[in-house]
């Protein structure tokens, strides 16, 4: 199973020179990387469209496949090779091939995923934007250490010197670290992500599942809404995770702290434009976000915890396409119900534990 990791990263230099230098050169990549992504997606469309081109008759044989592979192929290569020509004549020696080629498979990987729902016009063609991650082979990576304090990681990607940030690191993510230098975890193709002047990776790791001993003839029903987060009935045992006090009532208190912030805002001090009178809200802003973010990771882990301990190996979710219907039509419900998230968080870590979940 593959989980990511966002770690921020520095320049591993003293040299501000050198710095400027590096994170100048990982913008250039970042506009290539933008650029390319949306060719790689129109000229995809466009071969899966080219028959609808041809106003011909019915003698007229046209297939999007190598000429040398299919009688009727109209194309000199493969068709993931054709977007990977096209990027390499464009942008050969202004960014490394190892970028261009993880991008293409990548996003020719969703194409194929999606483009059903682009001929029945249930979505429509992806648009990437100018802060797109740059997509890399976990093979680029070269002299991963650990610093002199033993608290962070340096390492080399394209001859870039990076190390890590960890800070008061609570999760995961330096003992995975050290799992991968150690040699018991792999790396996988993963990205760098520019935000704000900063450098995140977004490490792709490859774990293995929990190991739990699970009945399929068991069932647990869950059911999420706003009044209890989670409730969840394995038999007869029946249980509620959270309440509405305890999550709701705080976040409406959060809201209203930001709502009393921004009456004020005209009278903060000013100095550095709208960044400076704002930061009072932004930071009640996070609060809250970071606040949900918490208690929704805490209710779907209790709640896969329960399963486990009564050896359930399929998760029910009842009705809950039909309550993300009605939670549309309701504002209040659609801002205050984390419903989509806590849906994530929960097949993320059923998924974990080897759990079938399933969406009634």
């Amino acid at each position: 199973m593959i989980v990511t990791r966002k770690i921020q990263l520095l320049i591993d230099s003293e040299d501000k020179e050198v710095i400027k230098a590096a994170k100048d050169q990982l913008y250039d990549w970042q506009r290539i990387c933008f650029r390319a992504a949306n060719m790689i997606m129109s000229h995809h469309f466009v071969q899966e469209q080219v028959k609808d081109f041809f106003y011909l008759t019915e003698e007229i044989k046209l297939k999007i496949a190598d000429e040398k592979k299919e009688a009727n192929g109209i194309l000199n290569s493969s068709r993931q090779n054709t977007t990977y020509k096209l990027l390499s004549n464009h942008f050969k020696g202004q960014i490394p091939t190892n970028i261009l080629s993880n991008l293409n498979n990548t996003l020719i990987s969703s194409f194929n995923k999606e483009k059903d729902a682009y001929w029945k016009g249930e979505k429509s063609l992806r648009n990437y934007k100018r802060n797109i991650p740059l997509p890399f082979g976990a093979e680029v990576i070269s002299k991963l250490a650990k610093t002199s304090d033993q608290r962070n990681f340096t390492f080399r990607l394209f001859q870039i010197p990076f190390r890590t940030y960890l800070g008061k690191d609570r999760s995961d993510k330096k003992i995975m670290l050290e799992r991968i230098l150690g040699g018991t975890l792999k790396l996988r193709a993963s990205h760098i992500q520019l935000d704000k002047g900063k450098v995140f990776l977004l490490a792709a790791i490859a774990i293995e599942k929990e190991q739990h001993v699970l009945d399929p003839t068991i069932i647990a029903e869950a059911s999420l809404s706003i009044e209890h987060p989670v409730t969840v009935k394995i038999g007869r045992h029946e249980h509620a995770i959270g309440n509405r006090e305890e999550f709701l009532y705080r976040r409406l208190a959060i809201q209203s702290a930001v709502n009393r912030v921004k009456k004020a805002v005209t009278f903060n001090r000013g100095g550095h434009g709208r960044k400076r009178k704002m930061k009072s809200v932004e930071d009640y802003r996070n609060m809250e976000k970071r606040y949900v973010e918490y208690k929704l990771h805490v209710y779907s882990r209790m709640l896969i915890d329960f399963c486990v301990k009564h050896r359930a190996a399929t998760l029910l979710l009842i009705n809950q396409q039909e309550k993300e219907e009605i939670a549309k039509e309701d504002h209040y419900l659609l801002q205050n119900w984390s419903y989509y998230s806590l849906k994530d968080k929960i097949n993320y870590k059923a998924e974990m534990a080897g759990i079938q979940m399933i969406v009634e």
